[in-house]
C-alpha cells in the first residue's frame, strides 16, 4: 500500500511493528493542521514549535508504551494531546484567566459565553472536559436528564417522552443536577469563578 494512501490506523500499526518511517508519514500528513491549531491558541511561533515538538514526543512515548487505543482516530487524539499541552503552557505561565461569578451560578452560561478570548476559550475547553468527568458523579436520573438537555439539546418535552417521567419531574431533576454539580465542583476545587 502506498504511504500516502495508507490510513492513519494502518500507519500506527506499522509503526508499532517497528516501521519508524510510518510515524514520519503520519507527522508529515498532519503537521500543518496540528501546528496551525497550536499557533492559533498561543500566537507565538517559538512556543508553538515547542508545543508541537512536545506533542509528538508524547505521541511517540504513548505509542511505545502500548497505551494508544484510539483506533482510526489518530488526529483527534493528537489534537487532544496538543490541547492539553497548551493548557499546561498557560498554567505554567500563570496566565489562567478566571471567570466572574455574576450572581446565580450556572456552569452552562460559563460554557456558552460567546465573547471569550482565545486564552479563555482554551480554559473553557478544559472546564468542559473537567465538567464532563464530574457529571459522572451525579445520580443516574439527574445525569440522564442533564446529558439529554445539554449535550443532546433535547427539549424537556422530549426528555419527558424519552424517560417516561412528567415534564415537571424532568425539570426538577435538571435543577437538582445543577445544584449537585455545583457541590461536586466545589468538592473538587475546580476553579470556574473568581
Amino acid at each position: 500500500m502506498e504511504k500516502n494512501l495508507a490510513t492513519d490506523a494502518s500507519l500506527v500499526r506499522e509503526y508499532l511493528q517497528g516501521n519508524e518511517h510510518s510515524l514520519s508519514t503520519l507527522i508529515t500528513r498532519h503537521q500543518s493542521r496540528i501546528y496551525s491549531f497550536i499557533y492559533s491558541k498561543v500566537f507565538d511561533k517559538d512556543v508553538a514549535e515547542d508545543i508541537f515538538q512536545d506533542t509528538f514526543i508524547k505521541v511517540i512515548n504513548t505509542l511505545k508504551r502500548g497505551k494508544y487505543n484510539e483506533e482510526g482516530k489518530f488526529l483527534p487524539w493528537v489534537m487532544r494531546i496538543a490541547h492539553n499541552l497548551i493548557i499546561d503552557h498557560f498554567r505554567k505561565n500563570k496566565r489562567m484567566p478566571m471567570f466572574e461569578n455574576k450572581g446565580d451560578f450556572n456552569i452552562f452560561s460559563v460554557l456558552c459565553d460567546g465573547d471569550l478570548n482565545i486564552e479563555k476559550q482554551i480554559i473553557k475547553d478544559q472546564i468542559e472536559c473537567d465538567v464532563q468527568e464530574l457529571i459522572k458523579e451525579l445520580p443516574q436520573d439527574q445525569l440522564e436528564v442533564l446529558t439529554m438537555r445539554i449535550y443532546k439539546d433535547m427539549s424537556f418535552k422530549e426528555i419527558s417522552e424519552n424517560t417516561g417521567v412528567s415534564i415537571n419531574t424532568a425539570l426538577g431533576r435538571m435543577r437538582y443536577a445543577l445544584i449537585n454539580l455545583r457541590k461536586i465542583i466545589e468538592k473538587h476545587n475546580l476553579i470556574l469563578t473568581n
